[in-house]
């Protein structure tokens, strides 16, 4: 089987032996999949692949199994900063001089890795370049900078927000998230007449913990691992309680009904537009709803969730409307 990817493409014609080998944060390719080794990542979605093909699959918050990997490759994010924490998660985890390639697209800042090495004290050479995309070898070593300390706090609405690269509103409130939150108040019912609610694509779980702090019963999913971690670590910051879990879209929800679902659902995978799992969010969220139960999404007002709302419910209201994101209301049947 071919690879798809630039950067796969790439590292298939290497004269290289990847038997065992950990690859890190990897995108969805039919090669990697069905080939040699296991991955580390924190794409929901990509590990389910990788277990499908019966292929061992870790997020970086569980245990590697026993047995050094001979070598690790890192595709690099879009996110340099969480690139950044890939790298001191691998120096920190896997013993010194254990060989590390690093591959990315060039319009992905793959040539910036160069200076992060540097920055860090290890030495590097380019091994090869194709496809628009270059790969960078070096060896792994201790660098005293501890993983962990890319974690940070912030305050938001009077909660301690936790927050990682590579979440969603990083560091800040989104807009989105603070227009949707001042319809929310008014607009969903209390704990008393809707006990569970959803937060689709938690972030770093201020929906949650703004709906917990209220009284609801929480369940929290996202398809990012640092999310879902972040929104743990922001429910126990603020002495709530709340479910988070990694799924993708409903994926990990087995059948569950809620009297209200709230989501600031993402559009974008790495660089490009993709509407996928916010349709995915609007035309499965009535099976996921009590009988007139409600879904509450903000999305930038460009955005074409009009009719999939429409085809999903039969209507929507907007309750707001600040010419850079909506706020939209649909209710389920039988309400």
């Amino acid at each position: 089987m071919s690879a798809e990817t630039p950067v796969c493409q790439l590292l298939e014609r290497q004269d290289a032996d990847y038997r065992g080998w950990l690859w890190v944060a990897p995108p969805r390719d039919p090669w990697l999949e069905a080939g040699q080794g296991r991955v580390l990542s924190a794409d929901h979605g990509v590990l389910q692949a990788w277990r499908e093909h019966g292929r061992p699959a870790f997020t970086p918050f569980e245990a590697l199994p026993t047995g050094e990997p001979p070598g690790a490759v890192l595709f690099w994010p879009k996110s340099h900063a969480l690139g950044e924490w890939w790298l001191l998660w691998l120096c920190a985890n896997l013993p010194p001089g254990t060989p590390l390639q690093l591959v990315g697209e060039n319009q992905g800042g793959i040539k910036r890795v160069l200076k992060v090495l540097a920055a860090l004290g290890l030495g590097c050479r380019k091994r090869d370049s194709a496809r628009r995309s270059i790969l960078f070898e070096t060896r792994l070593g201790k660098v005293g900078i501890d993983p962990e300390a890319a974690w940070t706090t912030f305050e938001a609405e009077g909660l301690t927000l936790v927050s990682h690269p590579g979440v969603f509103g990083h560091g800040k409130l989104d807009e989105g998230t603070r227009l949707l939150l001042e319809r929310l108040e008014a607009e969903l019912p209390g704990p008393d007449k809707a006990p569970d609610v959803l937060d689709m694509g938690c972030g770093d779980g201020i929906l949650a913990a703004w709906l917990a702090r209220r009284g609801h019963r929480v369940t929290a999913v996202d398809v990012n691992a640092f999310a879902v971690e972040a929104t743990r670590r922001t429910l126990a910051a603020n002495g709530l309680a709340g479910q988070a879990l990694a799924s993708d879209v409903y994926s990990a929800l087995d059948g569950r009904r809620f009297a209200a679902i709230v989501s600031n659902p993402p559009f974008h995978q790495e660089r490009s537009i993709d509407y996928g799992p916010a349709g995915r969010l609007i035309r499965e969220a009535p099976a996921y709803l009590l009988p007139g139960g409600t879904l509450l999404l903000v999305a930038n007002a460009f955005l074409p969730y009009p009719d999939l709302l429409e085809s999903a419910f039969g209507g929507f209201d907007i309750l707001a409307d600040d010419r850079r994101f909506r706020v939209y209301k649909s209710r389920s049947a039988g309400g």
